[in-house]
């Protein structure tokens, strides 16, 4: 596949990194140094938005671009080299396209301007205790009474719930049916409906990153079901398609591989660069190419899925993103050695020096689970690719 851009691609792309210089530079510096806020996250897809590029892969009429697959793929990669934050996938990868697809008039007039704009932080409501990667055996159910829906159950692993005002959850409305993707449905929930409870999970570094929420007899109006009743589970494989294909995270390994590079080179061990042990070389060299390789896949990937089908590469994608990140964290962590145990919170894709490099690696061991663990993801492919 040829990898080099055309004149035109490359004054899309000049003009893209003069949008992303917009978002200012101690949110881009946050950012890199994994400290993003609420409100850096907000004024940085605003500024997106303002320009039309919030949500380039919605329909035109909702505000999308009418990119090329090409475009699509720049367009992410020069984001996260910026360290821009990326627009809330809850917003403009999930929920949007959904109800761009499949909900009625009055939820696209509703919701999709404000959700576009992040007037409307969206969380997910799809993981339970007994229902994470294996999604269709959810407990949470949704019973009809009259215009409304009864829902009790609880979620949990809600990334950023803390901030969420609104949810989209997966309840089961057909306990009958006769498999447990059946009888599933897809529902918009206000979070300030009475019978909510939504609780923290502190990490174990004092943070808060994930929540649960439990619902008790919460009644939910039958006009914020999103499509059709029981065909949840449908609009979760559309969403979570979304979602993987965004999961290479091929901007952020390659920002990663160009500090970590800076750092062997600056790092000594015994009198020499740690650039220059052959090992480590061997495997820098090794996950170079997977990159390159992983950058080809993304763009096959994005083009089969041009049509708003998601391509069942899409959990190629997860799982190659995950892994090459991860060692790519590994790799920082070789190459900083003890000084990378200090948790000074500098950044640790800025510079050669001192950071959060362990921190880093250990929170990104949970990206080989979330949106899928990579076993199913593996399953996934075996079905959906190699017909076994």
């Amino acid at each position: 596949m040829n990898l080099e851009l055309t004149p035109e691609e490359i004054a899309f792309r000049d003009d893209l990194r003069a949008i992303f210089r917009e978002v200012p530079q101690e949110i881009r510096d946050r950012n890199r140094a994994g400290q993003v806020t609420h409100d850096d996250i907000v004024a940085s897809q605003q500024v997106l938005n303002s320009h039309g590029i919030a949500v380039p892969h919605w329909p035109v009429e909702y505000g999308g671009q009418d990119w090329t697959a090409t475009q699509a793929h720049i367009f992410t990669n020069e984001l996260q080299r910026a360290g821009v934050p990326e627009p809330l996938p809850f917003n403009v990868g999930m929920v949007g396209p959904v109800i761009a697809a499949f909900g009625n008039d009055d939820q696209k007039e509703r919701f999709l301007a404000k959700t576009a704009n992040l007037d409307i932080w969206w969380s997910q409501g799809f993981s339970e205790p007994g229902a994470g990667s294996d999604l269709a055996g959810l407990k949470t159910t949704a019973v009809r009474d009259g215009d409304e829906y009864v829902v009790n159950g609880q979620k949990t692993w809600t990334t950023l719930g803390q901030y969420g005002d609104w949810m989209f959850l997966l309840a089961r409305t057909d306990p009958n049916a006769d498999k447990p993707q059946k009888g599933i449905s897809f529902l918009l929930v206000d979070l300030d409906t009475p019978g909510i409870e939504r609780r923290p999970i502190r990490l174990i570094d004092g943070s808060v990153e994930v929540n649960e929420f439990f619902f008790t007899d919460v009644r939910i109006p039958a006009e914020n079901l999103a499509g059709e009743e029981n065909k949840g589970w449908t609009y979760a494989k559309f969403l979570l398609g979304n979602e993987r294909n965004g999961m290479a995270q091929v901007g952020s390994s390659q920002r990663l591989y160009t500090a970590l590079v800076e750092i062997a080179a600056h790092r000594e061990v015994a009198g020499r660069p740690v650039l220059e042990d052959p090992v480590f070389r061997g495997r820098l060299f090794d996950v170079k190419m997977r990159l390159a390789a992983l950058e080809a896949t993304q763009l096959r990937v994005t083009a089969a899925s041009a049509d708003g089908k998601p391509s069942p590469l899409s959990s190629l994608l997860k799982m190659q993103g995950s892994r090459i990140i991860q060692e790519l964290n590994d790799l920082t962590v070789t190459a900083l050695g003890s000084d990378a145990v200090e948790i000074t919170g500098a950044p640790t894709t800025g510079s050669a020096g001192d950071g959060d490099a362990v921190v880093d690696y250990l929170n990104n061991r949970k990206v080989s689970i979330y949106g899928g663990s990579n076993e199913v993801q593996a399953n996934v492919i075996a079905k959906g690719i190699l017909g076994l």
